[in-house]
């Protein structure tokens, strides 16, 4: 079995900084790429940033500037460093991961989320 965990979420004021963290555990044989969603109340889950098994982002445009994710593999672990932060950013935020854990078997896995609000 794989896991997927999040942390890092809180409450912050506008202007301020987050980290986020998705650590995955379990039967990994490798981790393909790794992203951040986020879904605010009464709207659609939708894609924050993406980062390959080798290292390059992708980014929301409503994020471009502000956020940043980055990846060790060594850790199977994830971040997206947010700065910057906006009211519009409130969100749960939910990382997801294309993993397999033997050769040429992927699964996409989601973790259970983490609450970021932003606010004064």
């Amino acid at each position: 079995q794989v896991q997927l965990v999040e942390s890092g979420g809180g409450l912050v004021q506008p202007g301020g900084s987050l980290r986020l963290s998705c650590a995955a555990s379990g039967s990994i044989f490798r981790i393909n790429a790794m992203a951040w969603y986020r879904q605010a109340p009464g709207k659609q889950r939708e894609l924050v940033a993406v980062i390959t098994s080798g290292g390059s982002p992708n980014y929301a445009d409503s994020v471009k500037g502000r956020f940043t994710i980055s990846r060790d593999n060594a850790k199977n672990t994830a971040y997206l460093q947010m700065n910057s932060l906006k009211p519009e950013d409130t969100a749960v935020y939910y990382c997801n991961a294309e993993i397999s854990s033997q050769p040429g078997i992927f699964q996409i896995y989601w973790g259970q989320g983490t609450q970021v609000t932003v606010s004064s």
